[in-house]
């Protein structure tokens, strides 16, 4: 619900919320199914009560083992209308995607969307598979993907969206500062990638910052930093039509 807030604070009309159920369940002695079903009711109000568009994003966390994660999957689809995608996040080293064919599988047949963290700190080798071996279309991170010149045109054919994270790149040694941080290229190669802010309760920023403040550190032009926002509504896992009603709503009241 308070995400649903900060995001109307922070003028957004829509926003995409990811969470993984076993992660906030098991510390704390709850049921996963319970968790998934408290997090679908606070979003739900936070939209009626603020006006801005939210949409739940499950997340498997590799560190757990295969079983304990098709658990987590059990306890995101029995709430399925309540969830747009599936993510994978965690070490990618350890955990490769293939690990968990049979889990997106059984996302896909449900009818989810797909986005895995892959390539933050792990090179293309994790981003193809994300792509192949689980269906991604769109990953997070990403940003070691320009070391393979074959999977920057296979994203850019393919319009396969980056969720890139400058600040959380930088807290987590993916990268050594925001001047050497590369979604500068990423863009300029024709990536379809945004700007994101990861976790903002412990990078302690919101997306204006990573906009207004990190952008321009990072190296981003003007007309860069306006094609990582219009690239955000096209990553977006909406409709063609909903995205065309946000569309018309922003120029109608002249924000991006």
């Amino acid at each position: 619900y308070e995400n649903v807030e900060d995001a109307a604070r922070e003028g957004i009309d829509y926003v995409e919320l990811r969470f993984s159920p076993w992660f906030m369940a098991e510390p704390n002695g709850l049921a996963p199914e319970g968790v998934v079903e408290a997090v679908a009711d606070g979003i739900i109000a936070g939209e009626r009560d603020f006006g801005v568009r939210a949409q739940i994003i499950g997340i498997l966390s590799r560190t757990y083992d295969i079983e304990t994660c098709h658990h987590e999957l059990d306890a995101l689809l029995a709430h399925r209308d309540h969830l747009v995608a599936l993510d994978l996040a965690g070490d990618e080293e350890k955990f490769p995607a293939r690990l968990f064919r049979d889990h997106f599988r059984r996302a896909r047949e449900a009818g989810l969307e797909v986005t895995v963290h892959a390539g933050e700190v792990e090179g293309p080798r994790s981003v193809w598979e994300a792509i192949r071996e689980l269906g991604a279309r769109r990953i997070g991170h990403g940003i070691h993907s320009l070391q393979d010149p074959a999977l920057v045109d296979y994203l850019v054919e393919h319009r396969i969206g980056l969720e890139v994270a400058i600040t959380s790149n930088i807290h987590t040694g993916a990268v050594d500062d925001y001047a050497a941080h590369p979604i500068a290229e990423i863009l300029g190669q024709g990536i379809v990638a945004n700007l994101n802010t990861d976790d903002p309760a412990i990078s302690g920023i919101d997306l204006r910052h990573e906009y207004e403040v990190v952008a321009p550190q990072a190296g981003l032009t003007q007309v860069q930093v306006r094609q990582a926002q219009a690239n955000a509504l096209e990553m977006a896992f909406l409709t063609d039509r909903e995205k065309a009603v946000l569309l018309s709503n922003r120029k109608s009241t002249g924000t991006n």
